[in-house]
């Protein structure tokens, strides 16, 4: 996560310090337009819970209450864009999501029939970081607001662990895995170079394919929402900061055909967290 954050800033220095007059990546005369964005800030966690194993063989962790998730984390993305005027626009976006924690048990944790005693000092890591890949079309022709829709394939590289401190007891779960998104985007200009826009990626299926899996009985679900709301003000030519208040939630439940990893192969996931960042967008 530290050398996520010093990207982060890398490219957030970069962005102010652009040249102050004329596109900075970008020649007016070309038919497509490069642009890239970075953002950092804290994020703090509203809900989640977790359970690896149906029934008695797991039992639903709360990691807001138990887990010592009830503080802030840092928080960071970056994004690429291939903008093919006037309408069409490419958008390839990397989001860094790994909360690592320590806690005491209040309670016994059972993980896939591996039982933590209440007492036990504990490790947590959530890690979720996701790929992005979406195609917009954007409906509104004046170069200064947009209103697009479109489509994005996420790619979930997940590693959650449970480990107790000295090492006896342990569970961890990896996967990787498409997530098929429905995209939105808007931007309205407010008052002379300010402007304000939102941003909604978001989804929810139930059943195989859909879900982006085929290892899953029918009735297995997911869904998520990644939505943010935006004040920026352009700073010249190249360069737009901006301020971004964002939710990003969602998750899974059911059971899988074939465990991908030790247990009965049944997950019940749910988080969902509010970020505020600082950004800037280079063009």
């Amino acid at each position: 996560m530290n050398r996520n954050r010093h990207l982060l800033m890398a490219a957030l220095l970069t962005a102010v310090t652009a040249p102050a007059f004329g596109s900075w990546l970008n020649h007016p005369d070309n038919s497509f337009e490069v642009r890239g964005a970075a953002e950092m800030g804290t994020f703090g966690v509203l809900a989640h819970t977790i359970q690896f194993g149906k029934d008695a063989r797991g039992t639903q962790f709360d990691y807001v209450a138990e887990g010592g998730q009830n503080i802030l984390f840092p928080f960071g993305r970056m994004s690429a864009e291939l903008h093919l005027k006037p309408r069409h626009t490419i958008v390839f976006l990397y989001q860094p999501l790994d909360v690592r924690t320590e806690a005491y048990l209040e309670n016994t944790l059972i993980v896939d029939s591996t039982v933590f005693p209440a007492g036990t000092a504990m490790d947590f890591r959530y890690g979720f970081d996701f790929y992005r890949a979406s195609y917009q079309y954007d409906f509104w022709p004046e170069i200064d607001r947009e209103l697009a829709v479109g489509l994005s394939l996420q790619i979930r590289d997940a590693s959650i662990s449970f480990v107790s401190k000295d090492g006896s007891l342990a569970r961890v779960y990896q996967d990787v895995g498409p997530v098929p998104v429905v995209r939105f985007r808007g931007r309205l200009p407010v008052t002379g170079s300010s402007w304000v826009g939102t941003e909604v990626d978001g989804f929810y299926a139930q059943g195989k394919f859909v879900t982006g899996s085929t290892n899953v009985e029918s009735s297995f679900r997911g869904a998520i929402l990644d939505a943010s709301l935006r004040y920026g003000l352009s700073l010249n030519e190249s360069v737009d900061a901006f301020v971004n208040a964002r939710y990003v939630g969602g998750g899974a439940s059911g059971q899988q055909n074939t465990p991908e990893n030790r247990g009965d192969g049944y997950t019940d996931n749910w988080l969902g967290v509010v970020s505020l960042s600082l950004g800037a967008y280079i063009r």
